[in-house]
């Protein structure tokens, strides 16, 4: 189903159930569930707390923000959900992987979720796309997990003889169908992924343990995969990348307007303004099953010549004039 169809039967059903007016003297609580630990308002999730407060939703007036983080370590989601859960909110909002979603499926049944996912369908998050059916609705960030195998083709046209490319993810993504779809698409390509996954609570450190082995395996470039635990290391991240002179491809401007080289990219800001829509909506008395998931199925290619020229690295004429976005 197309974007444009799931916003058609999201506007019908959403018109019958969900557009009643907040309780003027109701507090709602909400329940933020991530993988990063960054959870304030001025953070990686503004966005979001802007227009919540533009739809009227004032942390410290009518708007509770109950905030858990698994800090990047993938042991804790299950720990991080039960005190989401204990905190008895009104909602849970998801942020950071689709496995963390996953958990948070399988242990929360009544409360409403709203999240952020990959292919919903093909991870067993929802069954359907226009009715979700169960207590969970959101944004997926793509049409399926083949995106890594499009961002992997426009980094080979910048290093077309590229034969080992690294591939930064956490071990949850490394194992799962993501991972498979990312060496499915090198082996498409004729190139090997090399390197290892993150492990643990990845920190810095972490970070900088995988990007010195790919450094180490003579990696010809580099992907980096969606994940705002990557986002909030992407300061390591770039400068290993430009240190190192290695073609990276990342999955948000934000990489690309601190120095990095290029993204395949949705637009976050938009994103999380979708996610804070959803949650009003719920809380006006919509339910989850009634929301369809929301695909954002628009990308922008953002190109750095600036950081090209500093890595030393040729972006092809083609590639330039292709691009949405060309930074000098």
């Amino acid at each position: 189903m197309r974007r444009r169809d799931l916003l058609a039967g999201l506007l019908a059903t959403t018109t019958a159930s969900a557009l009643r007016a907040a309780e003027p003297n109701k507090v709602y609580r909400l329940a933020i569930v991530s993988t990063v630990a960054d959870l304030s308002e001025s953070g990686l999730y503004k966005p979001l707390f802007v227009e919540l407060r533009r739809l009227g939703y004032v942390e410290g007036e009518n708007l509770v923000v109950l905030r858990f983080s698994a800090e990047g370590d993938t042991s804790r989601y299950d720990t991080t959900v039960r005190d989401a859960v204990s905190s008895s909110p009104d909602l849970i909002w998801v942020s950071g992987t689709s496995h963390l979603l996953l958990r948070v499926k399988a242990l929360v049944r009544s409360i409403p979720v709203v999240g952020g996912m990959n292919d919903p369908v093909a991870l067993g998050i929802v069954s359907n796309l226009a009715r979700p059916e169960g207590n969970i609705t959101g944004i997926s960030v793509d049409a399926g997990i083949e995106i890594l195998g499009k961002r992997l083709e426009i980094l080979l046209e910048v290093v077309p003889t590229a034969s080992r490319m690294g591939f930064l993810g956490t071990e949850v993504f490394w194992n799962s169908a993501g991972g498979d779809a990312m060496r499915a698409a090198a082996r498409n390509f004729s190139v090997k992924v090399v390197g290892s996954p993150l492990q643990g609570a990845a920190q810095e450190a972490e970070y900088l343990r995988v990007l010195d082995l790919l450094q180490r395996e003579h990696a010809d470039g580099l992907l980096v995969t969606d994940g705002p635990q990557h986002l909030a290391h992407r300061d390591v991240i770039v400068e290993f990348a430009e240190r190192a002179r290695l073609p990276a491809i990342y999955p948000y401007r934000e990489y690309v307007e601190i120095g990095g080289l290029m993204a395949y990219a949705i637009d976050r800001q938009k994103l999380y303004r979708q996610h804070a829509h959803y949650i009003d909506m719920i809380f006006k008395g919509a339910k989850p099953s009634e929301l369809p998931i929301y695909q954002v199925d628009k990308y922008t290619t953002i190109i750095n010549l600036k950081a090209a020229t500093t890595q030393g690295t040729t972006i092809p004429a083609s590639l330039v004039l292709r691009a949405d976005e060309v930074i000098e």
